[in-house]
């Protein structure tokens, strides 16, 4: 499905659970030059699909319109929020959980409050920009106002939030920022996670 925003139409691809009426909603979105079927994003559609969640994959208007730059954050969130209201609408009154990998895991955090999301899975969080460790983004972290579940690999050229700046750090062994040698150790480090927002069963 496609979604006007202010800032360009993006395309949202929508998963919905099997049985009638979704346990939660995990709304997911991609790096700065990447797209909805990286393997890390999928394997945490899988497990949110098994736990009866609704996922919406978001290819964001900046991407959608070819570009590799996302632009200025504030643009960025704002366009993410109207998607989110849209999709939250769709889906009615179940636990909200946004995620991403890498860029996207930043917009996760810094509109999850915003968005009222119960939590925020941050795959691949680019801790610093290329080269420049002193530029720390772990404030973004700190800030989501909500439990954050951080999965990175040791190798990631980005940095490795520190265990204190989330509720958990998962730092993978042998992985580098694209999370894409054991896809299935990212879906279980987030597993635990989705059953705990997920709204409980009647």
């Amino acid at each position: 499905m496609e979604i006007m925003t202010a800032h360009g139409a993006a395309e949202v691809t929508v998963d919905e659970p099997r049985a009638a009426g979704a346990a939660f909603l995990l709304v997911l979105t991609h790096g700065s030059n990447g797209g909805v079927d990286a393997v890390d994003l999928l394997a945490v559609r899988e497990v949110a699909l098994g736990l009866g969640g609704a996922v919406a994959r978001v290819l964001q208007p900046f991407r959608k319109a070819g570009r590799r730059a996302p632009g200025s954050a504030a643009r960025q969130d704002e366009a993410w929020l109207e998607i989110v209201k849209l999709l939250r609408d769709r889906f009615g009154d179940v636990p909200l959980v946004q995620g991403g990998r890498s860029n996207g895991a930043r917009v996760a955090c810094r509109t999850a409050r915003e968005a009222g999301a119960a939590g925020v899975v941050a795959l691949a969080f680019p801790l610093h920009p290329p080269g420049r460790p002193e530029k720390s983004r772990a404030d973004e972290l700190r800030g989501a106002g909500v439990e954050v579940v951080v999965v990175n690999g040791d190798r990631d050229p980005l940095g490795v939030p520190d265990p204190a700046d989330a509720a958990e750090v998962v730092v993978l062994p042998g992985e580098r920022h694209d999370l894409n040698r054991d896809p299935g150790a990212v879906g279980e480090a987030v597993e635990p996670w989705l059953r705990r927002w997920a709204r409980p069963k009647p």
